[in-house]
């Protein structure tokens, strides 16, 4: 049977236009059950406190249960390839945190291209480090710490979670910015490394702010500076240590991602949501709290980012010869 033109113009309109409907539908409804967010880390560190507040916020905005997933192991990289690997449909999102783009360049054989195969969906925060010291330890401040640095080289162990762990490669980049020479003592996790600055086996640690926080307060570690552009309204007496190391900036970042074929019409609706609790006064409240900040970026900006720290960790990374374990 031939149709009218007419008649043939409209069905063909109707059926191109499907597909945009069904991907409109599909992002209207979603999520239609629980979402799985992998944070690659054990519990209790800065990345799982920070990823069971996004869990938990999301869980209450879209409806869904956002549930946690701790996948431990080779420095980021199991948890990340389990979601390189899980169906592309929203369902499993990443948490992503500065070692994602440390292990570009840390780790030469890796089973999956973070860059190609982690689609950016939105920045969550941004979280400066804070150098902190036994309350023993004989310097006050960051030039005090340099000059003890370089009457002692070689004699300071500085406490990190793990090879090309923040800790560590913000502790690098200062090592090669002031000219000090301090031994990278590796632990598995930001708790136990900062139990032993606590208790005196080591002396310096780059911690992650809302790692050390609690023990700021308490008094059992000294902040001597930290490390981001500004000072922190969490420690606003304390200064950064660009204040004496004029260009030394190191923060790091949170935001979340997904498989990298995710239907944009997901990816984007959940970079609307989260924005609109980075508006939220209760969060940024509570992130300040922690010694964060709100970051709210595009897909597509967040990728710049991305990209950006990576190079800028290729190159302490590549300096400092530093392998992985």
């Amino acid at each position: 049977m031939k149709l009218p033109r007419r008649t043939f113009l409209h069905l063909a309109a109707g059926a191109a236009a499907l597909p945009v409907v069904t991907r409109f539908a599909r992002a209207q409804t979603y999520p239609t059950r629980p979402v799985r967010i992998v944070v690659p880390f054990a519990a209790g560190g800065t990345a799982d406190i920070l990823g069971r507040l996004w869990g938990q916020w999301l869980s209450e905005r879209l409806g869904q249960q956002f549930i946690i997933d701790n996948r431990a192991g080779a420095a980021t990289n199991t948890g990340t390839e389990a979601v390189v690997r899980a169906p592309a449909d929203g369902y499993t999102l990443l948490l992503i945190t500065p070692p994602n783009v440390v292990n570009v360049t840390l780790y030469e054989n890796l089973n999956f291209n973070f860059v190609r195969d982690i689609a950016p969906v939105a920045s969550v925060s941004t979280t400066p480090g804070v150098v902190v010291v036994n309350p023993r330890f004989p310097a006050k401040t960051i030039p005090e710490f340099i000059a003890y640095a370089r009457a002692n080289p070689g004699k300071i162990a500085m406490a990190t979670q793990g090879s090309g762990g923040s800790a560590h490669i913000y502790g690098e980049m200062f090592k090669q910015m002031v000219g000090v020479d301090m031994v990278a003592v590796p632990y598995r996790g930001e708790g136990p490394a900062l139990t032993d600055l606590i208790g005196g086996q080591v002396q310096v640690m780059f911690a992650i702010m809302p790692s050390a926080i609690e023990y700021i307060r308490a008094g059992t570690l000294r902040a001597l500076a930290v490390t981001g552009a500004a000072r922190a309204q969490v420690l606003p007496d304390i200064p950064t240590v660009d204040e004496f190391v004029p260009g030394y900036q190191a923060a790091a970042f949170q935001g979340i991602g997904a498989p990298k074929s995710t239907p944009s019409e997901i990816v984007n609706k959940l970079n609307t949501e989260i924005k609109g609790l980075l508006g939220d006064p209760k969060v940024k409240a509570r992130l300040a709290d922690l010694g964060s900040t709100t970051l709210a970026l595009s897909p597509a900006d967040f990728g710049k980012l991305i990209a950006a720290e990576s190079e800028k960790w290729g190159k302490v990374i590549r300096a400092a010869n530093i392998k992985p374990e």
